[in-house]
């Protein structure tokens, strides 16, 4: 077999380690938000002296992934292989790898096997491991550490202890469709707001997880020096693993920013009319302002700013006695992600029925968002009163906001 004739070709990552993973260019919705610059499937390939695969790619992609392992060993010389997450985009061509590879002995965690179980009835095949289990690879060692619910109950993380490689799953990563593998060639400005959204709509609900594996690591005594996401760049360098060790840390704490998150559809533009007033106040006030009209934005990227933000304010006009569906929507899905620490108040619009307000109040109030200033609302078409009264809201949140900023 010519190794080197092969469509697909591994990338070197490490001393020992191969990324034999695959790019998704076309998916541009995933997890129920928009990925507009695609994604990538990573697998890795451990070339010890028990040759290891760690997870594997989605399904449509597994041609890709075998390929690219071809351009370095046959497949047939694997003898490890290591299930991190046991999610479909990981793990769903895990039958056909298990039949083509004939791996020696294959691991994931308890709740692992279980899920590989319930999917694919292999629970035979694999050996149940938790943290501080080791795998034996020969001249090298595979350290396992459960992250249970960073982002599903199966989670782990896998440390080749020889390069200082920590594979991290989904922790650490993001949608980003790129052939630069390691995150210091890629753009950080693009980089930062991937990862945020990333965290803000996957992993924000499972913080206090998140919180507690950042703090157990340093206990671990892991000579962490490269970060090996499942999707997206590789972090090499101590300045970007601190970045992005640090930027986690800022998600898990979610402190109240100095910025406003102003979010509305409106039927007649009456609503629309109230939330520009409100985000005036709020400039006013001297907090930044971000605006969305949900009858053109998506929620997935409301969810990125307001983890990121202190206050949000939420307005609706008034369709068959309740809230249009494109706020509900957007309420629903940020109240799964549950962010914490904002203040806010709500507005709207109605004609005969006023009942959008207290539905309103109903969904803030479920996300544990602190109401501080009056509800505005206008019957039909906002007077000048109205306005004034909304500017005037968006002064006391804005006011509000700066004070709990400053932690007064």
């Amino acid at each position: 077999m010519n190794l080197n004739d092969q469509p697909y070709m591994a990338k070197k990552v490490s001393d020992s380690v191969y990324w034999v993973g695959a790019v998704d260019w076309d998916i541009d919705e995933f997890h129920g938000y928009l990925t507009p610059r695609g994604t990538t499937y990573n697998a890795f390939l451990i070339l010890a002296d028990k040759v290891t695969l760690v997870d594997t790619v989605k399904k449509p992609y597994l041609p890709e992934m075998l390929s690219r392992i071809r351009s370095v060993i046959d497949p047939k010389q694997i003898d490890v292989f290591v299930s991190n997450h046991a999610e479909m985009d990981h793990s769903g061509c895990i039958p056909e790898v298990l039949e083509q590879v004939s791996p020696t002995v294959a691991y994931a965690s308890q709740k692992g096997v279980e899920a590989l179980d319930e999917h694919f009835g292999v629970s035979d095949t694999f050996t149940a491991v938790q943290t501080g289990d080791k795998a034996d690879l020969g001249n090298m060692s595979l350290t396992f550490v459960e992250t249970r619910m960073i982002h599903w109950p199966d989670s782990m993380v896998s440390y080749l202890d020889s390069d200082g490689v920590l594979f991290s799953q989904d922790a650490f990563g993001m949608h980003l469709a790129t052939n630069h593998i390691f995150a210091d060639e890629n753009s950080r400005d693009i980089m930062l707001w991937e990862v945020e959204k990333y965290y803000a709509n996957i992993v924000l609900p499972y913080s206090k997880q998140v919180d507690k594996v950042l703090k157990s690591l340093p206990t671990l005594n892991l000579d962490i020096r490269m970060i090996a996401p499942d999707h997206g760049p590789i972090w090499r360098t101590p300045e970007d693993i601190a970045w992005i060790l640090g930027l986690y840390q800022r998600f898990v704490e979610q402190k109240p920013t100095p910025k406003a998150v102003v979010v509305f559809d409106t039927m007649w533009h009456s609503t629309e009319k109230l939330a520009k007033a409100i985000a005036e106040g709020l400039r006013l006030g001297g907090v930044e302002v971000k605006v969305f009209n949900m009858n053109q934005a998506h929620r997935s990227d409301v969810a990125t700013e307001v983890m990121n933000a202190g206050a949000l304010l939420v307005g609706s006009s008034t369709l068959n006695s309740g809230v249009l569906p494109t706020i509900a929507d957007m309420l629903t899905y940020l109240r799964g992600l549950k962010p914490a620490n904002l203040i806010g108040a709500v507005f709207g619009s109605y004609g005969w029925n006023r009942k959008a307000i207290p539905e309103l109040h109903t969904y803030v109030e479920e996300m544990g968002i602190d109401l501080v200033a009056d509800d505005v609302t206008c019957k039909y078409v906002p007077k000048e009163d109205t306005l004034m009264a909304a500017r005037r809201t968006g002064e006391t949140v804005a006011a509000e906001l700066l004070k709990r900023c400053a932690g007064e």
